[in-house]
């Protein structure tokens, strides 16, 4: 009997790589979108009678492209377009891009990544539309990942798309010359692809392991592009230090175990031993950046063979940095979290209590942690409580659910 969840599955697994791929081929980002689209609502028709072919990717970009040719075929007939000419005749489809005098990489979804990061679109935008081109995220999850309401996010993106067609941006990656010039909104794209796939805004599971895998394996080829860029590496060595904590952060029934609370034996050791010789790399540079100091804080948990022993001085101390080049809320946030770890959770509550995080699901429940932590238990329920309701993965409600009910047992023994 054909699993309904795994076209769910699929889809989040390959949506990016297909329309990524369709974008070269039909040389319109929309059209790539909805031959995707299409061919997904072809496979939920098919699939559960013929059954899942045995490379899935392969099949949707097959079909994607059958439809995206048709519809070309529709368009050339009605209007005479050039382009659906070129595309239906020629064995080797080609788009309106000039691609000759350009350093381009045979990867489509790097490709992807930087027209998304065209200076042609406002920064926020150009990360957002990466996030729905090439993470396969929905409108709702990239609203949650900017702290936006989704009827904002959507128009952002229906304008980024516009755009994109009207100024006939070029699919590629840019001249050598001109790529740092276009790094940061790639790498936060790359990030947010990664955060993603390390905690899943939606959905029955913490993680995402197939976004968090391509948001690695993109950062490598890009370090390979460039290969003198210390924010490239530092990027690279934030995921990799992050992903080897993967295997600890779940228990057998799928529970979230908290940091300090992970069996460390379980960390992957080779992910942490490339990522802190990457930091070192970095260090030697002397040239920190937001994603080499992310990276050294995450080195420095992985040092500590205990939680006991991390060393929450020098981890407050590069917050410190990373504030300073970065002095948005977020950091604040798990500044204050240091903060509570090394002078207490007093210092760190008012530390916090000033942030504009109200819709952020994690504020809450760091603050319940603190409140709970000075006794005032009533205040940490009511902030766990708001945490729930804005909590939109299964698991990580599970899980604050769990320490509300702790809470609830404290007040009444």
């Amino acid at each position: 009997m054909f699993d309904p969840n795994v076209l769910g599955e699929i889809y989040r697994r390959e949506a990016g790589r297909c329309t990524a791929t369709m974008v070269r081929l039909l040389g319109d980002v929309d059209l790539a979108e909805d031959a995707v689209a299409e061919a997904f609502a072809i496979a939920a028709q098919r699939w559960p009678v013929d059954g899942v072919p045995p490379n899935p990717g392969g099949w949707i970009t097959t079909t994607a492209r059958n439809r995206g040719i048709d519809r070309l075929r529709r368009e050339r007939q009605r209007d005479g377009r050039h382009r659906a000419a070129a595309l239906v005749h020629d064995p080797e489809p080609v788009t309106h891009m000039d691609l000759g005098d350009l350093d381009v990489l045979p990867d489509d979804q790097l490709r992807l990544i930087f027209l998304c990061c065209h200076p042609a679109l406002a920064p926020d935008t150009q990360v957002a539309l990466t996030l729905r081109l090439l993470g396969g995220l929905e409108t709702p999850e990239i609203a949650r990942a900017f702290l936006v309401p989704e009827a904002t996010m959507a128009q952002r993106i229906v304008r980024a798309k516009r755009k994109i067609r009207d100024n006939n941006v070029a699919y590629r990656v840019p001249p050598a010359s001109v790529l740092p010039d276009r790094l940061p909104p790639v790498l936060a794209a790359l990030y947010l692809i990664y955060n993603e796939g390390h905690t899943a805004s939606i959905g029955t599971e913490l993680t995402r392991p197939d976004l968090s895998g391509e948001a690695i394996r993109l950062a490598r080829v890009l370090g390979e592009l460039m290969p003198d860029e210390p924010e490239v590496k530092g990027l690279l060595a934030l995921m990799l230090l992050s992903d080897a904590r993967r295997p600890a952060r779940t228990a057998s029934a799928g529970s979230i175990v908290r940091l300090g609370e992970q069996d460390r034996t379980l960390w992957d050791r080779t992910l942490i031993d490339e990522g802190h010789g990457l930091v070192r790399e970095c260090l030697r540079r002397d040239a920190s950046g937001p994603y080499q100091l992310q990276a050294a804080i995450a080195a420095v948990h992985t040092d500590a063979p205990t939680a006991a022993a991390t060393d929450w001085g020098q981890i407050v101390a590069l917050y410190d940095q990373l504030h300073q080049l970065q002095p948005n809320d977020i950091v604040a946030l798990n500044r204050a979290i240091a903060i509570g770890e090394l002078r207490g959770p007093a210092d760190a509550l008012a530390a916090i209590e000033s942030l504009a995080l109200e819709n952020y699901h994690l504020f809450h429940a760091t603050r319940a942690e603190l409140l709970a932590r000075l006794t005032r238990i009533d205040e940490a329920q009511a902030a766990l409580e708001r945490a729930i309701a804005l909590t939109t993965n299964a698991t990580e409600v599970r899980h604050l659910q769990h320490r509300l009910r702790a809470l609830a047992h404290l007040t009444s023994s």
